[in-house]
């Protein structure tokens, strides 16, 4: 039995460090079990309450779920519920089901310097850029712009793409085992332009919400830089502010 004995108060803290490197080395995969607190209280020389409030703290991150009666999972974005953690358009009329995600193009570049900046890469390193529509009830909504860096992503293409049916932090934590932990975004009014209004069916100057987003992995590294345009005529953006 592997005893990984934290040294540096508060306890709990440490154990929840110790955890998150379980995760991040991919240990405990998304979607598994881990052990449950009696063999983590026995793997890291602690109690059993330390622990728990370790795993409380991570379930309240959305780094770990609880099952009733089944104990505690590794989050993943297959769970439906996920979506809506990272999609805060919500329709006027209250209807949750699942947009439809439509790629429409993929292709390789080098890194400006807003790229660079955002992902913490170097300037001219490799990024893959996706653009895709969602569809609420068939109608064209969003249209994103997701610049990823290229090492990670090495073979992502539009392929790839079209042959997926989950939503896209699905595609990336499966296929390239990167899952988004957090995520910042900044959010204004725009107009819509030629392209964008071709793409949403609406006509050019049309009021649309920007939102730019940088969302973080494991251990606050950046791995995509996303900029939405949203249309809001039957929707509305939801922030639950705690």
């Amino acid at each position: 039995m592997r005893h990984d004995s934290p040294t540096f108060s508060p306890l709990y803290r440490q154990i929840k460090n110790l955890m998150l490197n379980a995760l991040e080395s991919g240990e405990w995969r998304p979607g598994q079990a881990i052990p449950s607190e009696q063999e983590l209280a026995i793997r890291f020389s602690v109690s059993q309450g330390t622990v728990r409030k370790a795993i409380d703290e991570m379930a309240a991150e959305n780094l770990l779920v609880r099952k009733q009666g089944k104990g505690t999972y590794v989050a993943s974005h297959n769970d439906p519920r996920a979506l809506f953690r990272f999609l805060r358009l919500v329709p006027m009329d209250g209807d949750l089901a699942h947009p439809q995600s439509v790629p429409l193009d993929c292709w390789k570049a080098k890194a400006g310097n807003e790229a660079a900046r955002m992902l913490g890469i170097e300037l001219g390193a490799p990024v893959t850029i996706l653009r895709r529509l969602l569809r609420f009830a068939g109608k064209p909504v969003v249209v994103d712009e997701i610049y990823l860096p290229g090492e990670i992503f090495q073979g992502l293409t539009m392929e790839v793409l079209q042959g997926s049916h989950g939503s896209l932090y699905s595609l990336f934590e499966s296929r390239f085992g990167v899952r988004m932990i957090r995520a910042e975004e900044r959010i204004r009014a725009v107009a819509a332009d030629r392209m964008t209004s071709e793409t949403l069916n609406v006509a050019e100057g049309t009021p649309l919400l920007s939102v730019e987003r940088v969302t973080y992995t494991y251990g606050d590294r950046p791995v995509e830089w996303r900029r939405g345009l949203y249309l809001t005529a039957d929707h509305y953006y939801l922030n639950e502010l705690n």
